[in-house]
């Protein structure tokens, strides 16, 4: 194989970030994907007839409208449109009742009642800031944010949601606010869960929680494209078993700590080797994909124009369901994100047809068919849902690395977020996307600033394999180029 300046291991959207950072700064660049098609966690495909496609893994992305990546890349200017549900989201309780967010905090405050004040004082300063809070916290936080305002922004607020919810008083606002905190998939409450909840919350009310029209794989191919576009190559169906295999001065891996330790094996120093042995994983995810016939039939109709739903029940239970499964306890009723990809994007729905998307926070490694008890789920809140399923695919927790080898156990996060491991991720290092071996970097969620889809670690890794391996500081500039510059790009790389 022809060789290149860079080699990246792993195709998902930090991989794909990562060599589009080293394709635009001039370099010659191979990404290597196990898979037959690119993207991780953004493919897609049509699993039970040939029009309907579903999302594998990734539907609903906050991080891709808000990441200083994506902001730059530009989805938009290439064809990606992130269209916004009528609902941010939404937690819905028994006997009918419901909670909602929408993108206009006003109307948010309106429906909560008396907490919509404090839902206000909690979230109104964060979307002000918004841009410099997401900044902050998707730094990978090496170095003090631009705006110094930002830690005393966020500093009382998480420590109130820990507390106290931030003196939310009724189940509805704090089944809301600790829905969002249960997308850290971890312990409750805890520092890192407040950070996520006031992340993610405060985002439903500024960029929003879009779906891509067309599914997630929109994502992936607009990122293909660019790469293709500076002179990067795409190696599908090429699974990279020893580091050995990759001829390049650079290497990134888009893979866990332990796919780390598969590929260099006895070439890592032995203590960084015991450091990544003690990398921990965090509970999993159990996927479901169904085709139904009809909208699902909630017992709160408003539920159906909410992009996103979380099933948790009260604040209680949600807090109760959480802890269990990070103690490895196997509940039947456990917590489910769901999205309805037509309720946002109509076209998703073909003639009466539809995707639907869910996946249950269970024990890592759950060996059991996630179908059932997500339909038991959804059936409490929506009475009559299983008679409009027409297909269903469950995916284990136990198995989703057979999808995505960066899922141990159905991590979909690539690694706990505790307070440990929220920072010093995968190690305790200033630079955590260097490894001890020259010119390997980590670029994947396993790095800061972890999970989602937002390109962070592999552009944040890319630049530091830049500035020590190629000496440079500039940064590349990653929006839509003319014709004519990629042009001139492939003349002088060729």
């Amino acid at each position: 194989m022809t060789r290149a300046d860079v080699a990246v291991v792993g195709s998902g959207p930090n991989g794909l970030a990562a060599a589009i950072t080293m394709a635009r700064a001039g370099l010659t660049v191979h990404v290597h994907e196990q898979a037959a098609t690119v993207g991780g966690g953004l493919r897609g495909e049509a699993l039970f007839d040939s029009e309907v496609r579903h999302d594998t893994c990734a539907a609903v992305h906050p991080m891709a409208a808000a990441s200083a990546f994506f902001r730059e890349f530009d989805l938009a200017a290439r064809g990606v449109a992130l269209l916004q549900p009528p609902i941010t989201y939404a937690h819905p309780l028994d006997g009918g009742g419901a909670a909602f967010a929408y993108q206009d905090l006003t109307e948010t405050c309106d429906r909560l009642g008396p907490d919509g004040r404090r839902w206000r004082r909690l979230m109104a300063p964060l979307v002000r800031h918004s841009t410099g809070v997401t900044d902050f916290l998707l730094s990978g936080q090496r170095s003090l944010p631009h705006d110094f305002a930002i830690p005393l922004l966020l500093g009382p607020r998480v420590l109130g949601h820990i507390l106290r919810t931030n003196g939310l008083r009724t189940e509805a606002a704090r089944a809301l606010l600790t829905g969002v905190a249960a997308h850290a998939m971890g312990r409750l409450p805890s520092l890192p869960a407040g950070v996520i909840a006031l992340l993610l919350g405060h985002l439903a009310h500024a960029t929003g929680w879009p779906l891509p029209q067309g599914g997630s794989v929109r994502i992936a191919e607009a990122l293909a494209e660019d790469l293709r576009a500076h002179g990067g190559m795409l190696h599908t169906g090429h699974r990279v078993t020893d580091l050995a295999e990759l001829d390049a001065q650079v290497v990134m891996l888009d893979i866990t700590p332990r796919g780390l330790l598969a590929l260099a094996g006895d070439r890592l120093p032995p203590r960084y080797r015991r450091a990544l042995g003690r990398f921990h994983y965090g509970p999993g995810a159990a996927k479901a994909d169904f085709l139904i016939s009809e909208p699902i039939p909630w017992a709160n109709p408003e539920m159906g124009r909410a992009g996103t739903v979380h099933l948790g029940g009260t604040r209680a239970a949600t807090l109760a369901t959480e802890n269990a499964t990070v103690r490895g306890e196997a509940g039947e009723e456990p917590f489910v994100l769901l999205a309805d990809p037509a309720v946002t994007d109509p076209r998703r729905a073909v003639g009466g047809r539809r995707p639907l998307w869910a996946y249950a926070h269970v024990p890592n490694g759950d060996p059991r068919d996630p179908v059932p008890l997500i339909t038991r789920r959804i059936e409490r809140y929506a009475p009559g849902f299983a008679d409009t399923v027409i297909a269903a695919r469950g995916v284990p927790a136990a198995e989703y690395e057979r999808y995505n080898p960066n899922y141990p156990g159905g991590d979909i996060g690539a690694g706990a977020l505790t307070l440990t491991q929220s920072v010093f991720r995968p190690v305790p290092a200033w630079n955590p996307y260097r490894t001890p071996l020259p010119g390997v970097y980590l670029c994947s969620a396993s790095t800061p600033p972890g999970p989602s889809v937002h390109g962070m670690c592999g552009y944040l890794a890319a630049r530091a394999a830049l500035h020590r391996e190629f000496n440079t500081t500039r940064v590349p500039h990653l929006g839509p180029t003319d014709e004519a510059v990629v042009a001139e790009h492939s003349r002088r790389t060729s």
